[in-house]
């Protein structure tokens, strides 16, 4: 499975749990770049055309529950012959490991996690949603220490008719009578299966165990639980009969509704729980706890189950009837003499009664300490006052992350204990969370979103994918942006956003050949781009043209594009070359670009080979034109007559070896 590409949308990555129907790995949302947790049912279950039909309508039911303690379904679907649920993907651990390493919760904290799934438990039965599994390894308990219900995914539904096995999902340990007995289930059902979460928690075991799952399952049927205060003393008696309540045998006896129980347990939390009606009657080997409907708990000494036999006597003989005679009387003599010592002592007790009544009448009176926790501090000392036996003492103050601001968590003496009238009750009020720590946000640049998560996770902060952003530096799928900025310093807990990268952006790249330089360079940056100019002459374009671009077609947006303005028709100024040798002025001429045309001047006296003139002769002329030389055939070349039909004079291109042409004159040769 790692690897694999579920929907076209969720890679997954590593394994991180296992259980009975189905494996669940980490992967990643490829569309919104965010971790989730991937649950792929196992194949003999998802073979099961019944199952897949199940699967597929309590997977909606699922996704609709909406609540801080319910692990979110985002996403359902089949890949192939694989079915998979989207999930939330959560830190953290189970509450069945917690309690393994950390043994018996104390109260208050247990009360805490019931109330909170007792929430969830409201939330999916007021959407016909039973869940059926509830246990200490489906309750994650994050960082924060709060909880999150897992495995809703695969509860029944209420009105889900697929399936008329009640039993196949759960264990043992935490199941509830019916649904051992497979009786329909409701939502006691998962009420029963959170007291027994909830006394796991108090003890540190579960009520009932053995050495199957058959054996268990029918203590769950037939025998009571041990109280949790016999296992784990420090567990109070108000949770305790909240506890033993959730797990009455009888679905009529125990709390209704889910929403019920989360408001006793929040009673319990803020001090103000009275009684619970109709909690489960235990009878221990000294006591028997009875609730009834309008008390609280009462102790009361077991009655012998069976009464002593009296001894019978018979009278037969007069002899017999003789001795019996002095026997009572020696019996009369004995209880008369046991009657005055007993009197002596009730009457040394009674003494012994006046002279304490006497000696307490002289000593301060003691009073039970009020239970303050839970109020605001306003009602503490309220409270405190009405009692009129205490005084107020010192009110402190201190950060609390269970309990809300400006809410007693705290009393010296504690609530219950025994204390002279006149002592003054300190209290400690909450501040409310802790302020978060400062710490430096890492850099996540080129990370992946898993990456990023765990990077984020190691300093305390949460990452969160924002919209993918195009980036020229940063690969397809890698961490391009941030807020807040790396090495920026943030609170613990506070989210961080990063935009992973869609790659380089390409645009199309205007052409701007012919336009002007402004107008040009507009364009190009209007479609992303950095220009860059420069300037050459052109023979096409006029002075101020664009007669050049370095790129076309489409580039990454933000390039550079280099555009070259035209500064007219190259001039070249024409040097002198008179005086020089024929093949010095033509190797100066053409190396400035100009085409050489020679002629043969015949009428001149200079040294033969020598340039006596040439045209033009001075000034700038276009790069490539033609400049004509004029070279001196010596004095013996002196005639009266042309030599040819070319008028008398010899011309060579500088182009041939030596190729003559006549002209009608030397006068005519600038022609």
């Amino acid at each position: 499975m790692p690897g694999r590409v579920l929907g076209g949308r969720y890679t997954v990555q590593d394994k991180i749990g296992t259980g009975g129907m189905a494996i669940v790995y980490r992967g990643l949302d490829k569309v919104l770049g965010r971790t989730v947790a991937i649950k792929t049912m196992l194949p003999q279950y998802a073979a099961d055309p019944s199952f897949a039909a199940r699967f597929k309508q309590e997977a909606q039911a699922a996704a609709a529950l909406q609540s801080p303690y319910i692990v979110s379904v985002y996403d359902w679907g089949k890949d192939g012959d694989t079915y998979y649920i989207i999930m939330e993907y959560l830190r953290g651990t189970d509450l069945k490991s917690g309690i393994r390493k950390h043994g018996a919760l104390d109260c208050r904290k247990v009360a805490q996690i019931g109330s909170q799934i007792a929430q969830a438990l409201s939330v999916a039965h007021r959407h016909d949603i039973i869940h059926r599994d509830i246990k200490p390894q489906n309750i994650m308990v994050q960082p924060d220490g709060n909880i999150k219900v897992m495995d809703f995914g695969i509860a029944r539904a209420k009105n889900s008719h697929l399936t008329t096995d009640n039993s196949v999902l759960g264990t043992a340990h935490y199941v509830s009578p019916e649904q051992t007995q497979g009786k329909e289930l409701g939502p006691t059902t998962d009420i029963y299966s959170l007291g027994i979460v909830m006394y796991e928690a108090a003890t540190g075991r579960v009520p009932f165990d053995g050495d199957d799952a058959i054996s268990v399952a029918l203590k769950q049927v037939k025998e009571q639980p041990l109280p949790p205060s016999q296992i784990n003393p420090r567990v109070d008696p108000a949770l305790e009969s909240i506890i033993l309540k959730c797990m009455q045998k009888d679905p009529k006896d125990r709390f209704q509704t889910a929403d019920a129980l989360y408001h006793v347990l929040r009673d319990y939390l803020a001090g103000r729980l009275q009684a619970v009606n109709n909690a489960t009657a235990v009878i221990a080997p000294a006591v028997a706890n009875v609730i009834g409907p309008d008390q609280g708990a009462t102790t009361a000494p077991l009655r012998p189950a069976v009464q002593p036999i009296r001894p019978i006597t018979t009278q037969t003989t007069g002899h017999l009837q003789t001795t019996t005679t002095a026997t009572e009387q020696a019996q009369q003599r004995k209880r008369h003499r046991r009657h005055v010592f007993l009197g002596v002592f009730l009457a040394l007790v009674a003494i012994a009664a006046i002279a304490a009544a006497l000696y307490t009448s002289n000593q301060t009176k003691t009073r039970t300490v009020p239970n303050l926790i839970g109020l605001t501090q306003e009602e503490a000392l309220s409270q405190i006052d009405q009692t009129e036996y205490f005084e107020q003492g010192n009110v402190k103050e201190s950060y609390s992350d269970s309990a809300e601001q400006g809410t007693v968590i705290d009393q010296t003496p504690n609530a219950g204990k025994q204390a002279e009238e006149g002592t003054a009750i300190d209290i400690v009020v909450s501040k409310g969370k802790a302020p978060a720590a400062d710490v430096t946000v890492p850099d996540l640049k080129n990370m992946d979103a898993s990456a990023a998560n765990e990077a984020l996770a190691k300093v305390g902060l949460i990452g969160q994918a924002g919209d993918s952003v195009y980036s020229a530096d940063v690969e397809t799928g890698k961490v391009a942006q941030q807020n807040p900025a790396a090495g920026s310093t943030a609170k613990a807990g506070s989210t961080v956003t990063y935009n992973l990268s869609k790659g380089v952006e390409t645009v199309q790249v205007p052409s701007v050949i012919g336009m002007g330089e402004e107008r040009a360079t507009a364009a190009l940056k209007a479609a992303g781009f950095t220009v860059v100019t420069n300037s050459d002459t052109s023979d096409q374009y006029d002075a101020g043209l664009v007669c050049a671009q370095s790129v076309t077609g489409t580039a990454a947006k933000g390039s550079q594009v280099v555009i070259t303005i035209s500064t007219g028709v190259s001039t070249i100024s024409v040097p002198s070359v008179v005086g020089m040798s024929e093949s010095a002025a033509s190797s100066t001429l053409e190396a400035k670009g100009f085409y050489v045309v020679t002629y043969t001047d015949t009428t001149s006296t200079e040294a033969a080979g020598t340039v006596t003139n040439q045209s033009p002769s001075s000034g700038s002329v276009e790069k490539g034109s033609t400049i004509t030389i004029y070279v001196s055939a010596g004095s013996s070349s002196h005639t009266d007559e042309p030599s040819s039909e070319d008028n008398g004079g010899t011309h060579t291109d500088s182009g041939g070896d030596s190729a003559d042409t006549t002209a009608s004159s030397s006068d005519e040769s600038e022609g």
